[in-house]
């Protein structure tokens, strides 16, 4: 396969502190301003200064000039739905973040060793056990973090210290599980479990329910928390594995602690929001551009992106048409030429 691409050309790292340090309270404030635009956007429109009284309602005595019908849309409906959106970008993102910086490779995106296909495979068993939504999103977490695990397992046993050998057992794998989805969609049931399964397979946020955020929340959180505590260590790896180990780092905790860290973040979002592809592949390439390719500022700023993109595009799923458009849908036609543009633009850093 070659040496690996670099991550960042040297002109996109060489940003001013200034700039670096005004990023991340920029993007916080739009993903909030955008967060409350999103709560108001659909086919009953609400205007943010009524959105912003229902939120604070919630925590304080504010006198109700809204019908109880667009309290239960803002808290129980759409609430939901955004804050899934940016729990999902955020993690899909870090993701990808996570795993370009561990494989030095700007190409490589948190599906990479089979978690999507996994995932997929465990919510299609359950949809064609006519299992309930609570087990399509546990079949679809557990199938994800099985399909790494054997990526692991078997990529030890090969070469315990190959990066290349990983990505490879980790192509196999995905291909297997992609195999035994087109199975199980020959022996479905074509009027409603066919359906079913496709309709999830394309992505989608239509399916979440308060009582899904808190799991997913914590997972995400806590993986976060683990890479962003390993962020030097990760910072000297990214340089190369021996250079890493003569200055101590431990590179086979550190890799397999990431590659958890990341696969964690990875099942928990597809679980309830089906494939979603293109967010962990492209969100990082906007980040290094804003910070450069420093993992301590890259993981921050790749959540909030991927927070903001997502939820961006999850806007442009539901209002572009009458009818919803599949989210998977939507991130391949707005990702594919917006990666195509972030390589363009660096394209002579990657020769």
């Amino acid at each position: 396969m070659g040496r690996p691409a670099p991550l960042a050309p040297a002109r996109q790292v060489a940003r001013p502190r200034r700039w670096r340090l005004t990023v991340i309270p920029a993007l916080a404030l739009a993903l909030l301003g955008l967060a409350v635009f999103s709560l108001g956007l659909g086919r009953v429109p609400i205007p943010p200064g009524t959105v912003l009284a229902v939120l604070a309602s919630q925590f304080w005595e504010v006198q109700a000039d809204w019908s109880p019908a667009v309290e239960q849309i803002v808290t129980n409906v759409r609430l939901p739905r955004i804050l899934a959106a940016m729990l999902v970008g955020a993690g899909l993102a870090a993701a990808g973040a996570a795993y370009q910086t561990l494989f030095r490779n700007p190409i490589v995106a948190p599906d990479v060793l089979g978690v999507s296909a996994g995932a997929g495979f465990g919510a299609s068993l359950a949809v064609t056990l006519n299992l309930g939504a609570w087990a399509i999103q546990a079949g679809a977490f557990a199938m994800g973090l099985c399909a790494v695990g054997l990526v692991l397992v078997v990529g030890q046993a090969i070469n315990r210290h190959s990066l290349i050998v990983l990505v490879l057992v980790g192509v196999v794998i995905a291909a297997f599980f992609q195999a035994m989805i087109s199975v199980l969609k020959i022996v479905a049931d074509p009027v409603d479990v066919l359906p079913a399964i496709t309709f999830w397979l394309l992505g989608g946020l239509n399916r979440v329910t308060p009582g899904d955020l808190p799991l997913v929340a914590l997972l995400v959180g806590l993986a976060l928390a683990v890479l962003y505590a390993l962020r030097w260590q990760v910072n000297v790896m990214s340089v190369g594995s021996e250079e890493a180990r003569m200055l101590g780092v431990d590179t086979g905790m550190i890799r397999i602690a990431l590659i958890l860290s990341a696969t964690l973040m990875t099942a928990a979002a597809v679980s309830i929001a089906g494939i979603v592809g293109w967010v962990g592949l492209v969100v990082p390439h906007i980040a290094r551009l804003l910070v450069g390719s420093s993992f301590d500022r890259l993981l921050p700023v790749s959540a909030l992106t991927g927070a903001l993109f997502l939820l961006l595009v999850d806007n442009l799923s539901r209002g572009a048409t009458t009818m919803e458009i599949p989210l998977g849908i939507t991130t391949s036609v707005i990702g594919a030429p917006l990666f195509l543009l972030l390589l363009l633009r660096a394209r002579t850093g990657w020769s």
